[in-house]
């Protein structure tokens, strides 16, 4: 599709495809707020100044729109309006051995619990193993770094994904 294309397009469904590349209700409705973009590369500043000006319960409700790592019954089931894109952002974990995947889903599980909010990186080139130790040494940042290098990993993903849409 191109930004043009984009353009023309009814506004619920413009919400529906920026939905699928950040789930923050807000970043969406700044998005179209602040449409149309002349290209990729204006959209892509867009939709960064836009994911600057959320705020901590946005970027929370994005996180919530993504699958564990490794997790892939999840990415199946839950989230199969997305799994086009995130099984592709994970696609190195299903190379994964059943003791990392297990160690994954045990990070995960004391991530959540010391943060309120899923593990989240950008995991697009990463293997398992690499996700594995960005996890275990992000258990260890205090909060309010945490949520930083949460919010920008989320960028990162958001803008990966807008350059899916527009297919590059």
């Amino acid at each position: 599709m191109t930004i043009a294309e984009f353009d023309h397009l009814e506004i619920e469904e413009k919400r529906m495809l920026l939905q699928q590349c950040c789930g923050s209700t807000a970043w969406v409705n700044n998005m179209l707020a602040s449409l149309p973009a002349e290209d990729l590369v204006d959209l892509l500043e867009i939709a960064e100044e836009q994911w600057y000006v959320c705020h901590e319960q946005d970027w929370r409700e994005a996180f919530a729109h993504h699958p564990k790592i490794g997790d892939i019954d999840a990415l199946k089931e839950k989230f199969a309006a997305t799994a086009h894109l995130a099984e592709g952002e994970q696609s190195s974990v299903k190379e994964a051995s059943q003791l990392t995947l297990q160690q994954l889903a045990d990070g995960n599980e004391a991530y959540e619990k010391r943060f309120g909010y899923i593990f989240i990186v950008c995991a697009t080139g990463k293997s398992a193993d690499e996700m594995l130790q960005l996890l275990n040494q992000r258990l260890y940042n205090n909060p309010e770094v945490e949520i930083q290098i949460a919010m920008e990993e989320q960028n990162k993903i958001t803008k990966l994904r807008l350059e899916k849409l527009f297919g590059i």
